[in-house]
């Protein structure tokens, strides 16, 4: 037990003082311990919450997720922004692009916004929490608890290895994804009679999954390229997009195409009984 003990210490020390010097400070940087506690109370809430929920009405939230998402796109917009100005203002490269460890003022401000992506990770978890207390458990999937529950934990390496470089491409093109999706959260909270306008919700998944598959290429080629960038959060990052390419298109067969099917053999078989 004490070996272990010494060990766990040993190890967690190491964490402390690896990483980028510069943002070793900034908050939830420095030690795992922080986000390890994000991460157990998320899964609490996962397991409780609905069972707290059980015998209580829904919240009606409707106003409080317009404000929300409108923060999140507002959020998202300001990342798009600070990533694609950063990345090209700095000569950034699609294929290689090492970390710039200096004080450069603008290795600094993707460093800074690198914080900012990770940080709306944890922003991020506060869609179940809406879940939960709309009583809308059918949602809360186990794509959406393992894509909400591990973004945490990538990020946090992102911003504390390698904020900036290489990584910066598939947080430019998240950041952007996130700008449409919630968007369309925003709207929909508005309620039914805006429903008939939001056809394109399809067209969402469809985007996310050419997200992860251009993340993936680019990861692969940094690697194929033998790029001055940490290989281990490139093949971390290009696997975990894998897991997300297989578990999205399984959602979009599921919700879009087995439903499409459906429907024309429903509509079939009526036809002949005319």
């Amino acid at each position: 037990m004490e070996s272990t003990r010494k060990w766990a210490a040993d190890l967690l020390e190491q964490a402390e003082a690896s990483g980028d010097a510069r943002v070793a400070d900034w908050l939830l940087i420095r030690s795992p311990v922080p986000i390890v506690c994000i991460f157990i109370m998320y899964m609490s809430m996962v397991v409780i919450g609905p069972r707290w929920m059980q015998n209580r009405k829904p919240f009606q939230l409707n106003w409080v997720l317009v404000v929300y998402n409108g923060f999140q796109v507002a959020l998202s917009s300001y990342m798009f922004y600070e990533f694609l100005v950063s990345a090209y203002l700095s000569g950034y490269s699609l294929t290689c692009q090492p970390v710039d460890f200096s004080m450069n003022p603008l290795s600094l401000r993707m460093a800074s916004v690198s914080w900012w992506y990770f940080f709306s990770k944890i922003i991020d978890l506060a869609d179940t929490a809406f879940f939960i207390l709309r009583k809308k458990n059918n949602q809360m999937t186990f794509l959406h608890i393992y894509h909400h529950g591990t973004m945490v934990f990538n990020w946090w390496l992102g911003a504390k290895y390698a904020p900036g470089g290489q990584s910066f491409f598939c947080a430019l093109l998240n950041s952007f994804v996130h700008i449409c999706m919630y968007s369309y959260y925003m709207l929909s909270a508005f309620g039914p009679w805006i429903q008939p306008y939001l056809w394109w919700k399809r067209y969402l998944t469809q985007l996310q999954l050419v997200q992860f598959v251009l993340i993936v290429i680019h990861s692969f080629v940094g690697l194929y390229n033998e790029c001055d960038f940490p290989p281990i959060l490139l093949y971390i990052v290009g696997t975990y997009c894998c897991t997300l390419i297989v578990l999205f298109g399984n959602f979009y067969v599921k919700s879009y195409i087995k439903q499409l099917t459906m429907a024309k053999t429903q509509l079939s078989d009526h036809e002949k009984t005319q």
